[in-house]
């Protein structure tokens, strides 16, 4: 049982900086009460299997659970690597092992993110910027539509701008490559930010989004390249937009770059009174336009 106290082992009780899990599962409030408590003992007994196939210390996780929802912050000594790579690896295999077999109806399919930053216990949960992040990045509309756009996939993952920069980014500390993740903009009520989404087995499809898509999937393409010295060298900066209708914002080219050829098509069927379209969009270092 994971610990949910605030004092002890896995305890918030001063300031820290720790790795948070968020997960939620899609569909849950249109399943009957069967599926429902189903679900409930799923999400459990998988995410313990996933933490103890991954070696994360599942007892040492202080944890708010929701019926279909779980907020977890891990101890200081979790390894963000582990939880972004085995521990996701895991759970998407425990998940379609419990979906195979079941109706497209009682399928469980979770939308889950990932972030490291300040947290500490307040009188009806966990306060400071984390865990505000980190519950706007899980339940986006950037996620959302990334796991309705891949019917096949059992999980999406949300991984904040600093994880991925910190354990993604650089292909030294996990499996995975960067260019399985897409990045997104957030944009869920006061939170305002970016994130980056990696759906497992539906690489290409997040990538390359086709038919009716917003501004979560027909978002940026970019080419980053960093050298040695840590300074960003890009020639070319390219990006392909295709979407049925854009209710947000759909961008061919973002670049921080001020320099070098910009070549990008956007191709919109419809563009709602709330959407936005931009065929390149140039940034300065100080990320203004």
């Amino acid at each position: 049982m994971a610990g949910n106290g605030l004092d002890g082992r896995g305890g918030m009780g001063e300031f820290g900086r720790r790795l948070l899990l968020a997960v939620d599962a899609e569909g849950y409030g249109r399943a009957d009460v069967v599926t429902q408590r189903e679900f409930q003992e799923a999400i459990t007994r998988l995410l313990g299997e996933a933490a103890d196939a991954a070696r994360l210390d599942r007892e040492g996780w202080t944890t708010q659970m929701g019926g279909d929802s779980v907020f977890a912050v891990l101890p200081p000594e979790a390894s963000e690597p582990v939880l972004v790579d085995a521990f996701m690896r895991s759970l998407d295999a425990g998940l379609r092992v419990f979906n195979r077999n079941r109706n497209p109806q009682a399928r469980l399919r979770l939308r889950a993110a990932v972030h490291f930053g300040p947290a500490s216990p307040g009188a009806n949960g966990f306060v400071d910027t984390a865990p505000v992040e980190i519950a706007r990045i899980r339940d986006s509309a950037a996620l959302r539509t990334a796991l309705k756009e891949a019917p096949e996939a059992c999980l999406a993952v949300g991984v904040s701008a600093t994880v991925f920069r910190d354990v993604v980014r650089g292909e030294a500390h996990t499996t995975l490559r960067k260019d399985e993740f897409r990045q997104v903009r957030v944009k869920e009520k006061e939170f305002r930010g970016k994130a980056w989404i990696w759906v497992p087995g539906a690489v290409e499809g997040l990538r390359r989004p086709k038919g009716s898509a917003t501004a979560a999937t027909a978002a940026t393409d970019e080419v980053d390249e960093v050298s040695g010295s840590g300074q960003r060298h890009t020639t070319e900066v390219r990006g392909d937009v295709v979407a049925g209708e854009v209710a947000g914002e759909a961008v061919g080219v973002r670049t921080d770059q001020q320099s070098g050829s910009f070549n990008g098509t956007v191709k919109v069927d419809r563009v709602a009174s709330t959407g936005t379209v931009v065929g390149v969009d140039i940034r300065g270092a100080g990320g203004e336009k």
